[in-house]
């Protein structure tokens, strides 16, 4: 009975899958009774959408030797998610943050990786090497791959996981598709703030009106500093800068996008006597959205009697405005060649430009309330990111061979951040009527210090060659499957930073009114080119220091071997090993003179903390046993480390773009070492329903944490660390269930989702972390757990089908448990980012099988994000409740 159950379930599903790519294809008739119309119409309803469009990420999932979740693209547009960064959010125990960087089991960005179709890929961001996700858009994504337990064929940089990005590939027919959206967001309803920028805003590039002044750039490029010229040159060159950056109050636009993909595959016969297949795919995708937040900067507090904390520096009011302007293109080229030869040629470019203004209002340790006096900076945030990448790949099968397998990949890609003109401008608030208002025009004076004004320009250039190749050799004898497999793996890695700091001095000028509010009518041509100075005084100094400009450079040498050994379809052994020599090199430049900032006679120990070389064998092995068609086991083991990052292990201090707080950079920083535990349960059913429960526990060795020492001024001073020792552990489950047992519309529901549950560990040796920053800290707990680790994560999506497959709707639920984002000093606790309850609605119209029109409404209960310490607000910053309509036309 249960056979033939299974029989006709199974086929369902199948029919169901081959009508809808049979109704799609143009040109295609199909002649039908009213019967078979019928049947035909009632597999719709046992199959659900998604059902049919998972069944080959389930099925990849299923075959794969070690642990990995996977997300494939139709499941990606079920929740609406816009980039790759919001779609791995849904995925079992991963958590995003600052809405670029993937946490994997509680783990930090850094205890991941992430390849571009298998290849390493560089990072445009100034402090760190893993690339933020929210740069690839999904509209070419083919599949996410998270692979969770540690293989020898896999780099040996592994932690939590390690995402593999899949783009599209060439169709199997001609397409042509065109989409476009329009949405926005409650937030945005009132004016938000915004600049006079350039002309070419509109597509993200600067048209030159925030780059330095040329004198400037001159000065820089033959490292001349501002001090080699003269007072009046001084003037001249200040002058020149683009000082209209005064934010102003407009109405914000509506957010828009444009799409376009175009494909096709031709068939060739008899080429010297086999077949022959060529095919391509481009696409073309553009994004244009704004975002009003309201925000709370905390930066310190004073502990009361009742034990209750109160600001005393920091930013209590804070009105923000984004404008973000993305652009991607990709181009796919393939050969097959009697269908045991095939080459792929990928090129893909990435921009995502963000400007940003903030109007901030608070007060600081001299500039007190009490005294009737608040602080005001205009704030000024421009970026452009860039990633171009450059992929061949060639899978080759010898039949002749006894179906040797051969594959290879080259990959050159490199990535940069171009960020002039970013501008920090402080007034002083006088409440001289004594009303209790602050008005920011007439009771407002730019600050007379010797930074009122910081303008900083940034550029950084990253590049990655990456190439390897595996070659495989299944063998099958008696009840046994073997497949030996060997590979190698070669990444060379380059890095060059940019950076400089101009400071205005406003205590230059000799009895000269700063009051108003406005930078551009207070510090006039005429103002900086005739009023008088008191004495030598420069009016723009650069405060850049060593640091700011850095090399670096990175090779990786790999090579594995591993055996895969299938037996009597029922149990199943991987094992390998991989060597890896790892060789890193990070140079401080002194920006005064180019050179490298050592000392003139270095000593060994000098040169050793700017070096960074490990070589180690990785072992792992893992056991499936397949109880039957629909239920498996697995339990892995494997042994990897976690290497610090580039600016890690520099001497200098960099601002981290997620907190805003800046972070020195530790020499002496060592590897994590990482053993990886994993046992999975997996449950197939040939409904399309699954099931799987597993637990994992990493045993760490010298984890790198962040711990936070005393600041005088301003945000607090962030430091990398080695702790001691920590480990992670929890149980991760993930489901798919229809209602098909209710019966009547609970035939067209369904629930899926996953839910983990982990808790983790770290042992801080104070001392130890003095010796090794050189700084003082005194860490409120030294035993807490790690940075960044959630204790919980909740996926659930509530999806529905219509009948007759013309809607469907998904209602996703993401939430995340408190994270450790600040660890504490001197008894204060650490500022944990509370939890963030994110529900999105979709809901998607196919008026014909060639068109889509969908509905998607984000962040339903308008939460915010917030980060707290002992029940005081810290962080938080609004979200706003964001919707917006999109229609594909599939021709």
């Amino acid at each position: 009975m249960k056979t033939q159950l299974k029989t006709f379930q199974l086929s369902l599903l199948s029919t169901s899958v081959l009508t809808a790519m049979l109704s799609t294809a143009p040109g295609v008739t199909l002649a039908q009774d009213d019967a078979e119309q019928e049947a035909i119409e009632e597999v719709v309803v046992k199959a659900s959408r998604l059902k049919g469009t998972a069944s080959a990420v389930i099925e990849e999932r299923k075959n794969q030797a070690f642990v990995a979740d996977i997300l494939g693209a139709e499941q990606i547009a079920r929740t609406g998610d816009s980039d790759a960064a919001a779609a791995l959010r849904r995925v079992t125990g991963l958590t995003l943050v600052d809405g670029k960087f993937i946490y994997v089991r509680g783990l930090g960005e850094r205890y991941s990786s992430t390849s571009l179709n298998g290849a390493a890929v560089p990072s445009p961001d100034p402090t760190r090497t893993v690339i933020p996700l929210d740069l690839f858009p999904s509209a070419i994504i083919e599949s996410l791959s998270v692979q969770k337990s540690y293989s020898a064929s896999m780099p040996a940089h592994f932690g939590g996981g390690s995402v593999d990005i899949r783009l599209k590939t060439i169709p199997s027919e001609f397409t042509l598709q065109v989409g476009g959206n329009i949405g926005g967001n409650t937030d945005n309803f009132d004016d938000g703030f915004t600049y006079n920028g350039g002309d070419n805003d509109w597509y993200g590039e600067d048209d030159g009106t925030r780059a330095a002044p040329a004198r400037l750039q001159e000065l820089w490029r033959s490292y001349q500093g501002l001090d080699s010229v003269t007072q009046q040159e001084n003037r001249e060159i200040a002058a020149q800068f683009n000082r209209d950056y005064d934010p102003y109050m407009d109405s914000v636009d509506p957010d828009f996008g444009l799409d376009l993909a175009l494909g096709d595959r031709f068939d060739f016969d008899d080429v010297f006597g086999q077949d022959l297949r060529v095919g391509y795919l481009t696409s073309l995708s553009y994004d244009n959205e704004w975002q009003v937040t309201e925000q709370y900067e905390g930066q310190d507090f004073t502990e009361q009697q009742d034990g209750s904390w109160s600001l005393v520096r920091g930013f209590d009011q804070v009105d923000a405005t984004e404008h973000s302007v993305r652009f991607s293109g990709m181009f796919n080229l393939g050969f097959e060649y009697a269908r045991d030869h095939r080459l792929d040629f990928s090129t893909i470019i990435l921009r995502d430009t963000r400007d940003e203004v903030k109007v901030k209002l608070g007060n600081t340790n001299n500039v007190l309330l009490s005294d009737g006096l608040r602080v005001r900076d205009n704030e000024t945030i421009y970026e452009e990111r860039q990633f171009l990448a450059n992929q061949l790949r060639g899978q080759h099968n010898f039949p002749a061979l006894n179906y040797l397998g051969f594959d290879w990949k080259y990959s050159n890609a490199r990535s940069s951040r171009y960020a002039p003109g970013n501008v920090t401008t402080r007034f002083i608030l006088a409440d001289e009527n004594e009303d209790g208002i602050f008005d920011l025009e007439t009771e407002s004076s730019l600050r007379k210090a010797t930074t009122a004004s910081r303008y900083t320009f940034q550029d950084l250039n990253d590049r990655v060659e990456n190439y390897g190749f595996n070659v495989s050799l299944p063998l099958t004898w008696d009840r046994s499957e073997i497949e030996l497999k060997a590979g190698g793996d070669f990444i060379e890695k380059s890095r060059d930073a940019f950076a400089r700091r101009i400071d205005w001095n406003t205590l230059a000028f000799a009895n000269y009114d700063l009051a108003g509010f406005a930078v551009n009518d207070i510090l006039t041509d005429d103002a900086i080119l005739n009023q008088p100075f008191n004495g030598n005084e420069r009016i723009i100094r650069d405060t850049s220091v060593a640091g700011d400009d850095y090399l670096s450079a990175q090779m990786v040498d790999a090579y594995y071997g591993e055996i895969d050994w299938f037996y009597d379809n029922t149990w199943r052994v991987s094992a390998g090993v991989r060597w890896e020599d790892f060789r890193q090199v990070v140079a401080p430049l002194d920006p005064a003179t180019g050179q490298f900032d050592i000392p003139s006679e270095p000593t060994v120990d000098d040169l050793a903390k700017l070096a960074f070389k490990e070589d180690d064998i990785y072992p792992a092995v893992a056991l499936t046993y397949v109880l039957d068609q629909e239920m498996q086991f697995r339990a892995s083991y494997g042994e990897s480390a976690v290497r610090p990052d580039i600016r890690e292990v520099a001497p200098a201090t960099y601002i981290d773009p997620l907190t805003e707080f800046p972070v020195g950079g530790t020499p002496r920083v060592v590897s994590t070492q990482v053993k990886n535990y994993d046992l999975r349960w997996e449950w197939y059913m040939d409904t399309g329903e699954n099931l799987s429960v597993g637990l994992f526990y990493k045993d760490m060795i010298k984890p790198i944490e962040a711990v936070q020492s005393p600041a005088q001024d301003g945000p607090p001073l962030i430091r990398i660390a080695n702790a001691e020792d920590g480990e992670v552990y929890g149980i991760e489950a993930e489901f798919l269930k229809d209602f098909n047992f209710l019966g009547g519309i609970g035939e067209d529901i369904f629930l899926s989702g996953n839910v983990t549950v982990s808790d983790s560990e770290i042992n801080i040796d104070t001392q130890n972390v003095v010796e090794q920053t050189g700084v003082s800290t005194t860490v409120t707990n030294p035993t807490r757990r790690m940075t960044g680790h959630s204790e919980y994560v909740i996926n659930l999506n509530l999806g529905w089908d219509a009948p007759n497959g013309n809607h469907s709707a998904t209602l996703a639920y993401n939430v995340f448990g408190d994270r450790i984002i600040i660890p504490g000093i001197d008894g204060r606790d650490d500022a944990y980012e509370q939890p963030f309850h994110s529900i999105d609605f979709v809901y998607t119209y196919y008026p014909t099988y060639s068109s889509t029109l969908k509905f998607k409404v984000n962040n339903l209960l308008d939460e915010k994000k917030q980060i707290e310490f002992e029940d005081t607000l810290l962080r938080s910053s609004t979200y706003g409740v964001g919707f917006d309509v999109a229609f594909k036309w599939d021709f």
